[in-house]
């Protein structure tokens, strides 16, 4: 059961485990009604970077929600690589659906919605 992310009420967190220690965590937000999975963070240990891990938790997140088409906003040289080799295409502001829009983006839109209404 993925975990509450502390970056925000929709994403949520896949916590990557070995020998009962996180050792990393990938981020994602998932959108229902546009059957659309964006990925926003990859984290992993030094160690656990050239093993496989990142790609066997994006493949446990493909499979665990197969209705979805998965997209990413990271743009680092270990997540660009990653999701490269996983066919997983970057996904700009405007190419993500509006149920999926980071935090900032959603509050700055609400308010400027707020000032257009009053």
């Amino acid at each position: 059961m993925p975990a509450a992310s502390p970056q925000g009420p929709d994403e949520e967190c896949l916590l990557l485990v070995h020998v009962r220690k996180v050792v990393g965590q990938v981020t994602y937000r998932v959108c229902g009604e546009c059957a659309d999975g964006v990925i926003t963070e990859v984290v992993l240990d030094e160690p656990f970077r050239a093993c496989g891990l990142g790609t066997r938790a994006v493949s446990h997140l493909r499979a665990r929600y197969p209705e979805l088409t998965w997209r990413t906003t990271l743009d680092t040289r270990l997540t660009r690589d990653l999701m490269h080799r996983l066919r997983i295409p970057r996904a700009g502001a405007a190419g993500m659906c509006s149920h999926v829009r980071p935090p900032a983006a959603s509050a700055a839109s609400a308010a400027s919605a707020g000032h257009r209404q009053a």
